[in-house]
C-alpha cells in the first residue's frame, strides 16, 4: 500500500511479508538487539577468561591481537551502543516517535556506505581478495581450493555476493526510512484546512468537517 504524505511525495505503509513498516521497524530493532546482545556475552566471557579465547599471532597471521583487553573494552562499549540506537528504534516505532529512529537510520547508511566501499576496493584492487585468503588460518575450510580458484571468477562471485548483501541493506533503510515518514506524516495530518471563498473547513483525522466563517460577509451596500 502506497500513500500520499502531506509533506509531499509517496511512501509505502508495508515491507516484508506484507507487515506494516512500523512492525518491520521493530522486528529490525528487536532481531539488532539479539545479535548485539550475543556479541556483548562472548565479549564479556572472553574478558572475564581471555586464556579460553587467545589465539596466538602464527593463526592469526597478522601481529595484530584481537583479543587483547584494550580492544575487548572497545568492541563492548560498541555492543553497548548499538543496543542502545536498536532499543530507541524499537520503542520509537512503538510509541510513534520518530526523533527516536534517527540514530538507527544514521547507522543503517553508514554500515551501507562501509559495504559500498568495499566492493569499491574489490573492483579497484581485485588482488587483496588473495591477499586476505592468505592471511587467512590454514585450518579454514576450503581456503586452498578458494586459493587454486581463476581469480577473475573469485572476483566475481564476491561481487555478487557483495551485492546481495548491499540490496537486502538497501531494502531494510527504506523500511526505516518509510516507518520515520509515516510517523511524521501521521502527526503533520492532525488537522488539514481547505479554504473556500467564504469559508475555512477544518478536517481533524476521523472527524465530521466543522465549518468555520474565515471573515465577516460584506454589508449589503457593499454586496449591492
Amino acid at each position: 500500500m502506497r500513500t500520499i504524505s502531506p509533506l509531499g511525495g509517496w511512501y509505502s505503509n508495508s515491507c516484508c511479508f506484507c507487515c506494516h513498516v512500523r512492525t518491520g521497524t521493530i522486528i529490525l530493532g528487536v532481531w539488532y538487539m539479539l545479535i548485539n546482545a550475543v556479541v556483548l556475552l562472548i565479549l564479556l566471557s572472553a574478558l572475564s577468561d581471555p586464556e579460553h579465547y587467545h589465539l596466538p599471532h602464527t593463526e592469526l597471521g597478522s601481529d595484530f591481537d584481537f583479543t587483547d583487553d584494550a580492544n575487548i573494552c572497545i568492541a563492548t562499549a560498541i555492543s553497548l551502543l548499538m543496543i542502545t540506537i536498536c532499543g530507541m528504534a524499537t520503542y520509537g516505532a512503538y510509541k510513534q516517535l520518530s526523533a527516536w529512529i534517527i540514530p538507527f537510520f544514521c547507522y543503517q547508511i553508514f554500515d551501507f556506505a562501509l559495504n559500498t566501499l568495499v566492493a569499491i576496493s574489490v573492483v579497484v584492487y581485485p588482488n587483496s581478495i588473495q591477499d586476505y585468503l592468505r592471511q587467512l588460518p590454514a585450518n579454514i575450510p576450503h581456503k586452498e581450493d578458494l586459493m587454486s580458484m581463476n581469480p577473475t571468477c573469485l572476483v566475481f562471485i564476491v561481487l555478487i555476493f557483495i551485492g546481495i548483501i548491499l540490496a537486502f541493506k538497501a531494502y531494510l533503510i527504506g523500511c526505516v526510512w518509510n516507518c520515520y515518514r509515516y510517523i511524521n506524516s501521521r502527526h503533520s495530518a492532525d488537522v488539514l484546512v481547505y479554504v473556500t471563498n467564504d469559508t475555512a473547513i477544518l478536517l481533524p483525522p476521523n472527524e465530521e468537517a466543522v465549518m468555520m466563517p474565515t471573515k465577516d460577509p460584506p454589508p449589503p451596500y457593499m454586496a449591492a
